[in-house]
């Protein structure tokens, strides 16, 4: 599936592969590959019905620290059904929040504003 960032300002695929026995997605950005949890459409979506309202993207790549309350930081959280990171490669577990709510939104889970810089998404 062929997708744009929040700010739909780059394009990037997304597709379920089968890696080590599990269904995976995997995420390719130019040359840059990420793998996520499947289970993290699933997680995400139920998250953002029970949180009820818009909830802030916050994208941070793994080595930085994700801001508290965002959808980041919930992909990252020992509180998430998972219990850590939805991303699987390590060095490239982050960017949660830039990469899975547009696949969310063209999955009719989600809706996500498209601004320049702080976007948000809320459940469907």
């Amino acid at each position: 599936m062929l997708l744009k960032t929040p700010p739909l300002s780059s394009e990037y695929t997304m597709h379920v592969e089968e890696k080590n026995g599990e269904e995976i997605l995997v995420c390719t950005v130019g040359k840059t590959v990420l793998h996520y949890r499947l289970s993290c459409i699933e997680d995400l979506h139920q998250m953002l019905k029970q949180h009820g309202d818009w909830m802030e993207l916050g994208s941070a790549d793994e080595q930085k620290p994700a801001k508290e309350g965002s959808v980041e930081a919930w992909g990252r959280s020992e509180q998430n059904p998972v219990g850590g990171w939805y991303g699987l490669k390590k060095g490239f577990r982050g960017r949660f929040g830039m990469y899975i709510p547009p696949l969310m939104e063209a999955l009719g889970l989600a809706e996500l504003t498209h601004n320049a810089k702080g976007n948000q998404m809320r459940a469907l």
